[in-house]
């Protein structure tokens, strides 16, 4: 093979056979899109021994794309209940999922994983150290940090968050400012507390060329992790996300020179009013790499509702920027999610996900909601349901309480608007032949 990367073959003017699927999902020009991974604009994360993926692009001008958080945590060692809620986010649809596991041996699970999932799978190497590595923390070292990427790596994971942008400057921006509610990356927090127990920068900035090139040998996209987003609205877009921002910028430049693939993470929780200028911040300083973000949460108020605070504000970045939604469920703050979690949390990320992209212009968004309208105005609900995003709820909620004419609901009856204008010959009220696509 004459190149190791997809950004390394969209420099040298090749099409890949990943960006050929890419450009027939997105209806783009395979030339279009080479030239944007060539840039680092839109990134295809696709592990070489990922043989399962079904490669999706992530960027610039392309729908925007949704993670599943998964993974077992001590106190929730269910393996069998994580591949069920693997398999909800694959019939979903979602283009991604994250092993977050943090206790014991996690690679069984995930080699379990990237040998069925056609989604994208990203890992964060900070929180299987200890496992992996069977030693306290502590006892870790730099280059035993590096070791724990590699393993991913060779696994076939496809991007991974590395907190390479809390160095020692950064730190002492936030340091300097303080925060109501400090770090609350946990891979962050763990770096963190390494570097101030050691005294030492952090490994993943001192020793970058050498995680580079350990991805660059994979294709494993590098997502460069928010060690310092903010836990809450009253710590948004404050010296310590900025600076660690503007580091990650610079470790974009560096990532794409060794022909790494680049995402950068963002916030976090943050008011509505701030997102839309934190998206344009982001781009800007990190020179329109594509932009994964965790929320933004718009109020911290909402435990057991945070899919909707999330969703929210997801919404508001994707329209303005970011290409990449990571959902947050129900559980979030509270607990690890369970099926019914999950599924909400999945729901909520795409409702936020298509909704930007209607707003952003993306070709054919419109197409299925004008399907939807139509069937609407036909009152179809076999069709109604084809259409809709959680097919099975709609379908339930219907039939939950069915009305007594099924060209109506339960709530209006035969004060149906729909039902009352068919039933009128005014063929000028409709649009049959521009909706019925």
């Amino acid at each position: 093979m004459i190149y190791k990367t997809q950004m390394e073959a969209a420099k040298k003017g090749i099409i890949t056979k990943e960006m050929g699927i890419v450009s027939d999902k997105e209806n783009i020009e395979a030339e279009k899109l080479r030239q944007k991974v060539a840039e680092g604009s839109v990134c295809i994360p696709a592990n070489v021994n990922h043989k399962a993926l079904s490669p999706e692009g992530i960027g610039s001008g392309l729908r925007t794309k949704i993670n599943v958080n998964l993974g077992i945590s001590g106190d929730c060692k269910n393996y069998d209940m994580e591949m069920k809620k693997v398999q909800m986010a694959i019939d979903f649809g979602c283009e991604a999922i994250m092993d977050l596991s943090n206790y014991g041996k996690t690679n069984t699970f995930r080699q379990e994983l990237i040998g069925m999932s056609p989604a994208m799978i990203g890992t964060v190497p900070m929180y299987d150290a200890i496992g992996y590595l069977e030693k306290d923390l502590l006892e870790i070292t730099a280059k035993d940090f590096l070791k724990v990427v590699e393993a991913h790596a060779k696994e076939g994971v496809d991007f991974q968050t590395i907190h390479a942008g809390i160095n020692k400057r950064a730190i002492e921006a936030f340091k300097r400012q303080g925060r109501l509610t400090n770090i609350v990356s946990r891979g962050g927090s763990l770096l963190f507390a390494w570097m101030e127990m050691t005294g030492n920068e952090n490994p993943f900035y001192e020793y970058y060329d050498e995680v580079l090139d350990i991805l660059r040998e994979y294709d494993v996209t590098i997502s460069l992790g928010d060690a310092l987003r903010p836990g809450s609205i009253n710590d948004s877009t404050d010296a310590g996300q900025i600076s660690e921002l503007i580091e990650l910028g610079a470790l974009t430049e560096r990532a794409w020179a060794k022909d790494v693939q680049v995402m950068v993470e963002g916030p976090g929780h943050m008011a509505m009013n701030e997102i839309a200028a934190n998206m344009t911040v982001q781009k800007r300083l990190c020179h329109n790499a594509p932009f994964y973000v965790l929320g933004p949460l718009v109020t911290d108020i909402a435990p057991g509702y945070d899919h909707i605070t999330s969703a929210i504000g997801g919404a508001i970045a994707a329209a303005n920027g970011a290409d990449f939604l990571c959902y947050v469920t129900p559980a979030e703050h509270l607990r690890l999610p369970d099926e019914s979690d999950v599924r909400e949390g999945i729901v909520a990320s795409k409702i936020a996900a298509h909704a930007a992209d209607i707003a952003k212009g993306i070709p054919n968004a419109r197409d299925i909601d004008n399907k939807m309208s139509d069937a609407r105005r036909r009152v179809d609900w076999d069709e109604m349901f084809k259409y809709a995003i959680d097919p099975e709820k709609a379908k339930a909620y219907f039939e939950s309480t069915p009305p007594k004419d099924r060209h109506t609901c339960s709530m209006c009856g035969k004060m149906c608007a729909m039902r009352t204008t068919n039933t009128v010959s005014y063929t000028h009220l409709t649009l049959p032949t521009i909706l019925r696509v």
